[in-house]
């Protein structure tokens, strides 16, 4: 039962791919590590033996910490980040506690170098419309809240990759891009093995908008018009992206929460 200090996996797992989500952090050591490379989602793997090093960096903030099972080192951590002004809480039961409640783990090989400040990089192509904020969305809620990622034009990319240790995505013959019917979001759903019923809901809307198949879901064409307008109201590709997160976040509490809801306007009875 979660406490002051603790949050239940069910609790955390209603959090994660939220805008509002807290930061979890693993401080499994390198040992347990080795004997099972996947993550939380969303989480960032920091060491509990320099907690006073890099804990100051979040002070004021949300934090949520997970080790192993739960306990000395999650717990400690977690002590000294409240020391450090930190609303700091830990995962009960931990790394295992999340697994045995089969809930998602991130397939940490998938993810590409960090850059010094601990961030992945990622590089596509310019002016995007569906697939190129889609995934920016997936990686921020999902796999790396700091992601860096560049807009450059089609073909720099992998030459800016190159030179700037960025993984290239949804361009053609790269690792992350278009497979098949599916597009690069479904890709990175599935090699990153985070694939949850809301998700791969998700997943057919964009793959629809992105694949002109609307066919495969009512919402698809919604998306792809919100999409296109986004496109149209902004020249900055960062700025554009800022506001994709937020119809992307939309999208998401709807194919996890509220399908099922209807609005039906009233019927206006006119008296004879």
């Amino acid at each position: 039962m979660s406490t002051f200090t603790t949050i239940s996996s069910d609790k955390m797992a209603r959090l994660i791919g939220t805008a509002n989500a807290p930061v979890l952090i693993d401080v499994r050591t390198e040992e347990d590590f080795a004997a099972d490379r996947r993550l939380i989602p969303g989480s960032v793997r920091l060491s509990h033996d320099n907690v006073t090093d890099w804990g100051g960096a979040f002070a004021g903030r949300r934090v949520v910490v997970s080790c192993f099972r739960g306990e000395k080192l999650a717990q400690g951590t977690a002590a000294w980040l409240r020391q450090l002004g930190v609303q700091a809480e830990t995962l009960e039961g931990g790394f295992e506690g999340w697994k045995a409640a089969k809930l998602p783990l991130l397939d940490a090989r998938k993810l590409p170098p960090r850059d010094a400040r601990g961030r992945t990089v990622w590089v596509t192509r310019a002016r995007p419309k569906v697939d190129r904020i889609a995934c920016p969305w997936l990686i921020r809620r999902f796999v790396d809240r700091n992601a860096v990622f560049l807009y450059v034009a089609p073909s720099e990319v992998v030459g800016v990759g190159e030179r700037f240790n960025a993984a290239p995505f949804d361009i053609e013959n790269v690792f992350w891009s278009h497979r098949g019917e599916l597009c690069t979001f479904d890709v990175m759903i599935e090699e990153f093995g985070i694939a949850t019923a809301p998700l791969l809901r998700l997943a057919t809307l964009v793959r629809g908008a992105d694949t002109a198949r609307p066919e495969l879901a009512p919402e698809a064409p919604g998306l792809l018009a919100a999409s296109l307008g986004l496109s149209r109201m902004y020249d900055d590709d960062l700025e554009q992206l800022e506001a994709g997160m937020l119809l992307y976040d939309a999208f998401y509490r709807w194919c996890r929460d509220a399908t099922t809801e209807t609005h039906n306007w009233p019927t206006n009875k006119v008296k004879a």
